[in-house]
């Protein structure tokens, strides 16, 4: 793969211009997504599973996962980006060398929380943060490591407070210098608390779409430079399915 890929994707992300991605499941999936126009593919791990019969949380397994990003990379013309959840390994050599494999097979970038997988809570900051720099060590400069925490997706909403935030803004300190390229944020829609967070962010931030929250329009205005659409464009897809089969069989 060129630098220039890598470089083309990194440069879509514009602070109060956000890239947009509409995640993708598949090829026909990604395929449709290209043809909209898209600047460039995201699968989503969740979609990936529910699409083809497994649990989300690392349950579809790496071989099937990486085999279905690679059938999307050399379907499409675009970058893509794959949700790789925690890598597949709380240990920093293997999930480094699991990340690896993805640049391997040609993807521009990827995500990776730092939600203990399987267990309770978030990696300490110290954890994560190894985690990150042995993947930036196996994956070079260029690869786009889209660094997402679960704090604000593990707690109600209405909790979401100052408190969060200055955790959240040591994290992605703490991240960037580790070389991390982004910092994802799902489920925090508090556009004052997403603000302070562009603001103090070293590296661009990414914000998901769900039922109810803010325009997209509101939250380029905050400093954004992503907005992902998660699992959500499956979910709907399948459930215009179903109603399509319900009028059809009925």
């Amino acid at each position: 793969m060129t630098t220039s890929l890598f470089e083309r994707f990194a440069a879509l992300h514009v602070s109060g211009d956000p890239l947009v991605l509409f995640n993708v499941w598949d090829v026909g999936s990604a395929g449709a997504v290209a043809k909209s126009g898209a600047r460039a593919i995201a699968t989503g791990s969740a979609s990936v599973a529910m699409a083809n019969g497994f649990g989300d949380g690392e349950q579809v397994p790496i071989d099937f996962a990486l085999a279905n990003a690679k059938r999307i990379v050399d379907a499409v013309e675009l970058p893509v980006t794959v949700d790789f959840e925690g890598a597949y390994s709380n240990d920093p050599d293997e999930g480094a060398r699991n990340i690896a494999q993805l640049a391997g097979i040609g993807a521009v970038g990827c995500n990776f929380e730092d939600q203990i997988v399987g267990g309770e809570g978030l990696h300490p900051i110290r954890n994560q943060a190894a985690r990150i720099a042995a993947a930036r060590q196996a994956v070079g400069p260029h690869f786009f490591i889209n660094c997402r925490t679960d704090l604000f997706l593990k707690a109600p909403q209405e909790t979401h407070d100052g408190a969060m935030l200055d955790e959240a803004i040591t994290r992605v300190q703490a991240y960037a210098d580790a070389g991390a390229s982004g910092f994802f944020v799902p489920m925090l829609g508090n556009l004052d608390l997403l603000g302070r967070l562009c603001a103090q962010s070293p590296i661009p931030v990414n914000f998901m779409t769900y039922p109810g929250c803010p325009s997209n329009a509101e939250v380029a205005s905050t400093g954004v430079a992503r907005i992902s659409h998660g699992p959500f464009p499956y979910l709907a897809l399948m459930g215009q399915l179903e109603e399509a089969a319900r009028a059809a069989i009925g």
